[in-house]
């Protein structure tokens, strides 16, 4: 049991350093501020391109994006659909290694194998069920049929995918570890482009018709 004497030492001495915590708090949290509004401020004015903003034309809009509210256009060849919520859309999170979408899955809507150079992903399923997995380095699958509520993880830069499971649409909020998490989709790098046909086949043992017809789906040529 503490006496006293060193009780009253204790309480002072919080006294004492809650102006202190205060004052650093305060520091940190202007110093936060002024990166995400500086747009690409040090190292990363190279990185994402980004200029600094006059503080003096900031306002509150620079946090805040309501664009994940609508649902997406899944009329497509993949019928799915992503909506960002980027540096480019949503300037605050710049600086804070976070960003945020919204994914679509409409009845046998999927999103093709894929990868993000930038960033690792959270999936957070809201509606319906949703197949997702991904493939290791030492090419170790990983796959669950996820449900409303259910969370999986995507570690960064490694080929991942997702597919609507049921015959109802399927909703689900994505969070990258970055402003800016990048993408690639294998299929359209194989298959979207000007890379010659049998190059293409060399390098995936595909049949040549069958690489001429997935071109002449996703509008490569070659």
């Amino acid at each position: 049991m503490t006496d006293g004497g060193s009780a009253g030492a204790e309480v002072l001495y919080i006294i004492r350093a809650m102006p202190l915590m205060s004052g650093q708090e305060e520091l940190h949290e202007r110093s936060a501020v002024a990166a995400l509004l500086c747009f690409g401020v040090g190292s990363n004015k190279h990185r994402l391109r980004y200029f600094c903003k006059n503080p003096d034309k900031v306002t509150v809009s620079d946090f805040v994006y309501s664009g994940l509210a609508k649902a997406g256009n899944t009329t497509n060849i993949i019928q799915a659909a992503v909506t960002p919520a980027f540096v480019a859309q949503c300037p605050g999170v710049n600086g804070l290694g976070l960003s945020l979408a919204r994914l679509d899955l409409a009845p046998g809507g999927v999103i093709p194998f894929h990868t993000h150079p930038g960033a690792s992903e959270v999936l957070i399923v809201l509606r319906g069920y949703i197949t997702a997995g991904f493939v290791s380095s030492a090419n170790t699958v990983y796959v669950k049929t996820l449900k409303k509520g259910d969370v999986m993880v995507f570690p960064q830069g490694l080929l991942h995918f997702q597919v609507n499971a049921a015959k109802i649409h399927a909703k689900a909020i994505v969070s990258f570890s970055s402003a800016s998490p990048g993408l690639q989709i294998l299929d359209f790098a194989l298959f979207a482009n000007d890379l010659p046909t049998s190059l293409v086949g060399k390098t995936t043992f595909l049949d040549l018709a069958q690489i001429m017809k997935l071109k002449g789906v996703l509008g490569g040529t070659g």
